[in-house]
């Protein structure tokens, strides 16, 4: 931590900044805080044992970030492993370096699951309520809160609730919570689901020794296949310093996403055909169109990453394979499908998909009454209307989540230092009743199951900023650097200092 915390004469902490999350947006936004706010008083609460967020839960076979590290990775760190497309454990490791270089361990707290948040108006304070493993409750006073839970519950995956589950004798795992000790030497394992999980657990397990993998599929999902290693990368990083090198390499990233989403919309038939091409190429005599043709455009749901080609080569070992069906229901020895057919089982894998949470599920309230963000509108992509000093990260859907950490780190950052500048304790975007902007849907366009259950839940957007949660980084960076602050809806407020510090 930067400072010590003073304590209020009722024992309890109080703190500058308070981070809930030590994945890749609480240390994101925790090393923004270090460099452009030095001496802040801050601490990070985080439930599991020890950092790294989405890539501590999940230890599933394969798991692998479904971007490249150069945009993945932050602006401040350069990404410095040979595979632009990376495991879990090399990305633990990143996270865990970063930690030890901006000094962020002390300022980490783990075990600790923030259960609410209520701002105070007079004394412009957030009180914090936490929980430990063994149910003690405990209090921390922060002028700040920053919500850096991720989007989906940890606690309860998305559950397509399949007929006959109980009649199956053989194992039943959900990537979310999957087992240390799972022997799948010689079996027969059926992954349901078309996504990015299944993509990679389907060739992880069938080039693990598994006896055969099946891919069950409702609709084909759009899949590109790129190296591993990036050789444009690789070949600057001989040549250049490590941060320039790094530096090029992202600004390559970030144009090509952009562009090829932006060809996807715009030109929807040429990206099929390439796809399709790149498909037909890769997978010879085993392509068929009926199994990797989604009835949707590309970049409607996010393009499946194949790295090395590894799912198309499992499939062409006779590793693995996919079927495109419905299911009927489970019975003892596998799945029924409505086509009659019966795929054998000794495993069945249910990557069905997330459940989004928000907020991560922490009840927050101001002056005690309870904030419903479904009925809040974003602001400059990361706070919320008539929500004081409180800011959180979604990130981009068409792009890499780390994008939108870097800068929004900076924008609050920014924001923090204003505070400061002109002696005021409350910043807060304020949308007065009665002019509220007519709500867009920015997801309507984004078929994936998890978007469509969830819409209801999500703050709303207005078709334009400062009301939106945008999806266009490049322009939303210059948005959030360049803007002023006192944009005639951020209204700064001062308050007298009530509570003993």
């Amino acid at each position: 931590m930067n400072a010590i915390s003073p304590i209020t004469a009722a024992g309890e902490e109080v703190l500058d900044f308070l981070i809930v999350g030590a994945g890749i947006s609480g240390i994101g936004m925790a090393v923004h805080l270090v460099k452009d706010c030095p001496g802040k008083r801050f601490a990070i609460l985080e439930r599991r044992d020890q950092l790294g967020g989405t890539w501590d839960l999940f230890r599933y076979p394969g798991i692998r970030s479904d971007s490249d590290m150069h945009t993945l990775g932050f602006s401040f760190a350069p990404w410095k492993h040979e595979k632009s497309i990376a495991d879990a454990p090399a990305i633990l490791e990143y996270l865990n370096d970063i930690t030890d270089e901006f000094g962020l361990r002390p300022a980490m707290r783990f075990g600790q699951k923030v259960i609410s948040a209520d701002w105070d108006s007079t004394t412009a304070r957030w009180t914090v309520v936490t929980e430990d493993k063994n149910g003690r409750q405990g209090r921390i006073l922060t002028r700040f809160l920053f919500l850096g839970a991720g989007y989906y519950d940890y606690d309860d995956p998305y559950d397509a609730k399949f007929p006959g589950r109980k009649d199956f004798k053989g194992q039943v795992i959900h990537p979310q919570f999957w087992p240390d000790d799972l022997d799948y030497q010689g079996k027969k394992v059926v992954v349901i689901g078309s996504g990015a999980t299944a993509v990679t657990i389907v060739p992880a397990m069938a080039h693990s020794g598994a006896g055969h993998v099946t891919m069950l599929q409702r609709t084909p999902t759009w899949m590109v296949s790129r190296p591993a290693k990036d050789r444009f990368a690789n070949t600057l990083r001989k040549f250049l310093p490590e941060k320039l090198a790094y530096a090029i390499t992202r600004a390559k990233n970030i144009f090509m996403q952009d562009l090829v989403f932006k060809r996807a919309r715009s030109q929807p038939e040429r990206v099929k055909d390439f796809l399709t091409r790149q498909l037909q190429e890769n997978l010879g005599e085993n392509y068929n169109a009926a199994d990797f043709t989604p009835p949707y455009n590309p970049w409607e749901q996010r393009l499946c990453l194949v790295p090395d080609a590894d799912f198309f080569e499992a499939i062409n070992q006779g590793k693995a394979s996919v079927v495109t069906d419905h299911i009927e229901k489970f019975d003892k020895t596998g799945i029924l499908l409505k086509s009659g057919h019966h795929l054998d089982a000794d495993i069945i894998v249910t990557a069905t998909g997330l459940k989004l949470a928000v907020a991560g599920k922490i009840a927050v309230a101001v002056d005690g009454q309870p904030v419903d963000f479904s009925q809040r509108y974003y602001y400059r992509n990361c706070m919320f209307s008539n929500v004081p000093n409180l800011a959180s990260v979604f990130g981009y859907v068409n792009a890499s989540w780390t994008l939108r950490v870097d800068i929004v780190g900076e924008f609050v950052t920014r924001l923090i230092t204003q505070l400061d500048a002109i002696k005021a304790q409350v910043a807060v975007p304020v949308l007065r009743e009665g002019e509220e902007p007519e709500p867009e849907d920015i997801f309507s366009d984004f078929s994936s199951g998890y978007f469509q259950r969830s819409k209801d839940l999500l703050p709303k957007n207005a078709p334009n900023l400062p009301w939106r949660l945008n999806q266009e980084y490049r322009k939303d960076r210059m948005d959030m650097r360049q803007a002023p602050l006192d944009d005639g809806v951020m209204e700064f407020r001062r308050v007298r200092e009530t509570v003993e510090a």
